[in-house]
């Protein structure tokens, strides 16, 4: 596994990652509505590009292929991390958090659904508190974390 810097002819393979780990992933945690207005399969990607490019923006590759990825913004804020559905529990995302912790002195906060808990929880995040988010009219559990430092 090779760990790069993100370049913006990444962001179309990385919004394709995103949607179909949404889908697969976190559909054990999640209802199809739920899941529908997380990932709609329509993202602007001039955005995502934007904000890949304005934080420390990494993806992970596997055989040229990107596995997963994550970013992480000047002032501590994991926004995000995903990792393909094949490579779940392979070490990626913890190979991608080790990398992005490393940029950032003072405490680190993520928003992690409720998939991705037990993962912040086993690196030592701590919940601080349950937040109902709304996407397009719909409501799903997502957990604000910090790993104090």
């Amino acid at each position: 596994m090779i760990i790069r810097k993100y370049r913006s002819s990444d962001c179309k393979e990385l919004i394709a990652l995103f949607y179909n780990t949404v889908h697969m992933v976190n559909a054990k945690d999640y209802t199809k509505e739920q899941l529908d207005a997380w990932a709609t399969g329509q993202v602007d990607m001039e955005n995502w590009n934007q904000s890949l490019l304005e934080h420390y923006s990494i993806v992970a590759l596997d055989d040229g292929m990107i596995v997963g990825f994550g970013d992480i913004d000047k002032i501590g804020y994991l926004d995000r991390l995903f990792v393909h559905a094949d490579y779940q529990r392979k070490g990626v995302a913890t190979a991608i958090c080790n990398q992005l912790e490393q940029v950032i002195q003072g405490n680190i906060v993520t928003h992690a659904s409720i998939t991705a808990r037990p993962f912040f929880e086993k690196r030592g995040y701590q919940v601080i508190k349950e937040q109902q988010v709304e996407r397009q009219g719909i409501f799903l559990t997502n957990f604000v974390m910090e790993k104090a430092r």
